[in-house]
């Protein structure tokens, strides 16, 4: 009972714009440094995102608005951006800056535009759902690979 009390006060000071709810078999806070810890079955739903992870840390500044989100461990996720385009996918890490909204994946990245057959892998893959943006960076032995369909006209007819 203690630890739904205290999960909904703490829930309630980092909502935003957007609400954020967190499930988790886990939870750990220390409100002096603005740092939370949720581990086991992590499921964090912002809006029309989620994000699944063995283990979320979550940042907050001293308003208790939070700064970052670090997930590890089996993540996948789903994300719409600003412009409408969806994205799923899965890493290693995932690193969210909700003031920028912008994301850092790392480790063995499959990042999938879904709406436009749009894949990226790599090592390190940067998405930036503001500008609908992504930069993506291979391993020192693997390149990043980009996998699209390109939509050919049939040659007109005389």
């Amino acid at each position: 009972m203690k630890f739904t009390i205290l999960l909904t006060i703490f829930l309630t000071l980092i909502v935003s714009a957007e609400e954020i709810q967190v499930k988790a078999n886990l939870f750990n806070t220390d409100e002096k440094n603005g740092l939370s810890t949720f581990e086991g079955n992590v499921n964090v739903l912002k809006g029309h995102d989620e994000l699944n992870a063995s283990k979320v840390t979550i940042y907050t500044d001293e308003k208790h608005n939070p700064t970052k989100f670090i997930a590890k461990g089996d993540v996948s996720f789903n994300i719409h951006t600003l412009d409408g385009a969806v994205y799923k996918g899965k890493a290693g890490e995932v690193i969210y800056l909700p003031v920028k909204k912008e994301y850092l994946f790392f480790g063995n990245v499959h990042l999938q535009q879904v709406d436009e057959k749009k894949e990226i892998i790599g090592e390190e893959v940067v998405l930036k759902t503001i500008e609908g943006k992504a930069y993506a960076k291979g391993a020192k032995k693997e390149p990043v690979i980009m996998i699209f369909d390109i939509v050919e006209k049939e040659e007109e007819k005389w």
